[in-house]
Formats: structure tokens, C-alpha cells, sequence
């Protein structure tokens, strides 16, 4: 690991993950997806190069569920932590949520994505751009 480089992992550790930098993005996405996998009003990815990513830990407790078909998500199947999600609409990424890395990225979050589905009782006081 180097300066570059940040760890992640799930609630209960079972799941340990590096990522290198720079990241791709990051963002808020407000998909119904999401909100259901994750519980939550919306999640904060950060998209990385497959090739910068990696199970440092615990891969046999990685649970991949295929969410529609060109995508899945995946969870510890410890814990049941929702933190990372691969679709063949972005090839070569590995999107992880920025709640389960253990230190700063190299961005703040951009956009608001999947803004048509947001859930209606969250307020959003930023000023970033909401996308469909």
C-alpha cells in the first residue's frame, strides 16, 4: 500500500478492499436500486479502474447478486454490507460506496444522479447538478 492507495471494508471487517488512485468520479445516486439495496435515501459511489481494485480480505465472504442483467452488487455475506456494484454499462469500473473506505478520496462528491427517483422527503441543501 502507498500514499496512493486507500483500504475499505465492511461492518464487520470479514470484506477488506484497496483501492488505487486517482479515482474516476464520485457521485450521489438516487436510483430505486440503490436506495433498496442499501436501505437509504440515496449512496455516495466513487468509481474506480478494475484494475486499481482489489479483495485483500475475505473474498469468500463476498456476495455478488446480479440486480438487473448487466449489473450486480456486492455484500458481505457476514454483515450484510452493501459496498460495491459492477455493470457492463461502465466496463474496466468497480464502483464502491465512499461510506466504507477508511480514509479521504481524492474528490468530493459532483452530481446528484438518478435524480427522477430521489426519495421525496430528503431535502438537499448543495448546489451540485441533479441528473436523470
Amino acid at each position: 500500500m502507498n500514499e496512493q492507495t486507500v483500504t475499505g471494508s465492511c461492518l464487520c471487517g470479514a470484506v477488506s478492499i484497496e483501492v488505487d488512485l486517482p479515482s474516476l468520479w464520485c457521485a450521489h445516486c438516487h436510483c430505486s436500486q440503490c436506495q433498496r439495496f442499501h436501505g437509504a435515501a440515496l449512496v455516495t459511489w466513487v468509481g474506480f479502474s478494475s484494475e486499481g481494485f482489489r479483495v485483500t480480505a475475505g473474498a469468500d465472504s463476498l456476495h455478488w447478486y446480479r440486480s438487473s442483467p448487466p449489473a450486480q452488487r456486492g455484500s458481505c455475506a457476514n454483515c450484510g454490507s452493501s459496498f460495491l456494484f459492477q455493470s457492463e454499462r461502465w466496463p474496466g469500473e468497480m464502483h464502491v460506496s465512499l461510506s466504507n473506505l477508511h480514509g479521504p478520496i481524492d474528490r468530493a462528491p459532483e452530481a446528484h444522479v438518478n435524480y427522477a427517483t430521489h426519495a421525496p422527503w430528503l431535502e438537499l441543501a448543495d448546489h451540485l447538478p441533479r441528473k436523470d
